[in-house]
């Protein structure tokens, strides 16, 4: 496969928006073609669908006791509406499509269209903990991490009390129970979870996925009653492998922290997050980011990204001529490259995921013209295609990449993500009686290849896209 270009898009507040353009209830069997075209004629190999599992009451409520949410409606919407605020989708009651969205038989519809047109649909999985909602809760309690007295972080089951779900460095995740990895039982019931909702997609990105690593588990819950690791062996090796039998294309992405990418891998999944090239892009340090992709190298295969659901929007973080060269940069990269919902068109603040709405904010035209060029001149291009190499240069600032897409094409891409103009030499093109031209360019941004080396001039966080042809 060549490198996929992925749209993750908030179902709740998407469904939402739609439904009021459209002046009618919009579900997922009931999307507008234009919408299906727009994202085809964007490029999406796959469309990532975050939070369309049911959710339930218990977890509703939690969230819209939460004063923090309440301030956040009053301040984007003026006023305080329970509608507008819904449980966390990370705090699953069924792997089942929400009934608000039309329920899995819309799920099906809109898959189906999605694939006519040459697309795929990711969904999420969360291994690490199930919603309080959820009915193993109440009919399997012996599932979850548990102890016989109250803790900080637990919640009362009949004489037992849950923990809730936790990544070991942040507060944990209220309105979810923790399951219980050293359980084979419970091993067994997730990994049919997976399948049941692998069944339902063409991938799953898999929430923190490194927080059932046998290791990391059991560290993690070492001061709660349950003994040492179950012996079976990492979760994931089965559990990947079991839904590869069957579907042998599916996409496992795992999101996933801590140095720990390489390790789930070679565990068999087919992407990692890739949150040291976001980190350097984020925090200006194009010093860094040289020495990080040449340390990633071969380990494993990235999914890369300028923000996500979790992040704040780059827009918040960057101005415009920066967000420009960290775009072109992160799609001429190998890997599965990421684009959010809302990076499209600059918005700036970001909605947390139990806001059923977007933040109120009008699209910034500019950086709309910008990705819609961007996307349009990628095809024009071998970008993306099948094999890269990031050249060297003599200026540490600048970053150009040359992809191949066979004997006669290639496409090559020039950033300077630094605030000094450079004037750069590329003696490591790949020689070639290669035909140059212009795709797109930023202002000021120029090359010359009338004797010699490649020469380039890039103004600060200048960029170039160039098609190669024999």
């Amino acid at each position: 496969m060549d490198h996929p270009l992925v749209f993750e898009i908030n179902t709740r507040c998407w469904l939402r928006a739609l439904s009021d353009s459209c002046a009618r209830p919009v579900t997922l069997d009931s999307v507008p073609d234009w919408q299906f075209a727009a994202w085809q004629n964007a490029g999406f190999t796959h469309l990532w669908l975050m939070g369309v599992w049911r959710t339930g009451p218990k977890a509703l409520a939690l969230a819209r006791a939460q004063p923090a949410l309440r301030n956040l409606c009053r301040e984007a919407f003026g006023a305080v509406h329970d509608e507008d605020i819904a449980a966390s989708p990370y705090a699953i009651a069924d792997y089942a499509v929400a009934e608000c969205f039309g329920g899995n038989g819309a799920l099906r519809t809109f898959r189906q269209r999605l694939r006519r047109r040459g697309i795929g649909l990711l969904l999420d999985f969360v291994p690490n903990h199930l919603g309080v909602d959820h009915p193993w809760v109440a009919a399997r309690p012996e599932l979850f991490v548990h102890c016989s007295e109250p803790r900080p972080e637990t919640f009362p089951l009949g004489a037992r009390w849950i923990a809730c779900g936790k990544d070991p460095n942040s507060p944990a995740w209220t309105e979810t129970a923790q399951l219980d990895y050293r359980v084979p039982a419970a091993r067994a019931a997730m990994r049919g979870l997976l399948q049941s909702a692998a069944n339902q997609c063409d991938g799953l990105r898999c929430d923190m996925a490194m927080l059932v690593l046998e290791d990391v588990f059991a560290s993690t819950w070492r001061h709660f009653p349950g003994g040492a690791p179950s012996g079976g062996g990492e979760f994931w090796a089965e559990a990947i492998s079991s839904v590869k039998r069957e579907h042998p294309a599916f996409l496992f992405i795992a999101e996933a922290y801590w140095n720990l990418e390489r390790r789930l891998h070679e565990l068999g999944f087919d992407y990692a997050y890739d949150k040291g090239f976001y980190d350097c892009l984020a925090r200006r340090r194009p010093d860094a980011l040289r020495g990080h992709l040449h340390g990633v190298g071969t380990g494993f295969c990235p999914v890369r990204f300028l923000e996500n659901h979790d992040e704040p929007p780059i827009a918040s973080i960057l101005d415009f001529p920066e967000q420009q060269a960290a775009a072109v940069f992160l799609l001429s990269q190998p890997g599965m490259r990421l684009l959010h919902d809302g990076q499209l068109t600059g918005r700036k603040r970001r909605t947390p995921v139990q806001l059923a709405r977007y933040w109120p904010e009008p699209p910034d035209p500019a950086t709309s013209a910008f990705y819609s060029a961007l996307l349009s001149a990628l095809p024009q291009t071998a970008i993306g295609g099948s094999a890269m190499a990031l050249l060297e240069t003599d200026a540490p600032g600048a970053f150009v990449t040359q992809w191949k897409g066979g004997e006669a094409r290639g496409g090559l891409s020039a950033v300077n993500l630094t605030g000094q103009p450079i004037r750069l030499g590329v003696a490591s093109l790949e020689p070639g009686p290669w035909r140059m031209r212009t795709i797109l360019a930023g202002a000021g941004s120029t090359w010359n290849r009338s004797a010699g080396p490649l020469r380039i001039h890039l103004p600060p966080h200048g960029f170039l896209m160039l098609e190669l042809a024999r």
